[in-house]
């Protein structure tokens, strides 16, 4: 899958990742549409989970970041479009776009680092779905 738009959104506690994510792929001339917040006031993160989470379709890809990146995964999965995936490691962000066909990677600001960030969000987007047997177990979401 070609990606066309990356929507990102964070909370409070994700907002200076979420912009230094931003300005990273904005660089690489990647389409980003930041849905907010526009501070690091105190905001509640259902609210940008939801919002972002209505913007995925099939072929773009969404970035949500909280303190630990488990709040938003937990709320964007309620959305029958979104496969979410609470990403750690690059191996991760790259298995759960090539096996699951993640949509939307969720990170924890408060567990990583600018540059690892960058590092999982690069293989999630630059990794395609393998289908075959993962796309009857996919169905079955």
């Amino acid at each position: 899958m070609k990606v066309k738009k990356i929507f990102i959104a964070s909370d409070h506690a994700g907002y200076n990742l979420k912009e230094n994510i931003k300005k990273s792929l904005i660089k690489k001339n990647k389409k980003i549409m930041d849905l907010g917040p526009k501070n690091s006031n105190s905001v509640d993160y259902p609210d940008y989970a939801h919002l972002l989470s209505k913007k995925i379709k099939k072929d773009n890809i969404g970035i949500l970041i909280c303190g630990s990146g488990i709040g938003m995964s937990m709320v964007a999965n309620r959305h029958r479009n979104v496969r979410a995936a609470l990403c750690h490691s690059s191996k991760s962000a790259f298995l759960s776009r090539k096996h699951n066909n993640a949509n939307v990677i969720t990170l924890g600001a408060r567990l990583t680092t600018k540059k690892v960030a960058l590092k999982y969000i690069d293989k999630f987007i630059n990794t395609s779905f393998e289908g075959g047997r993962h796309l009857r177990r996919i169905k079955k979401i």
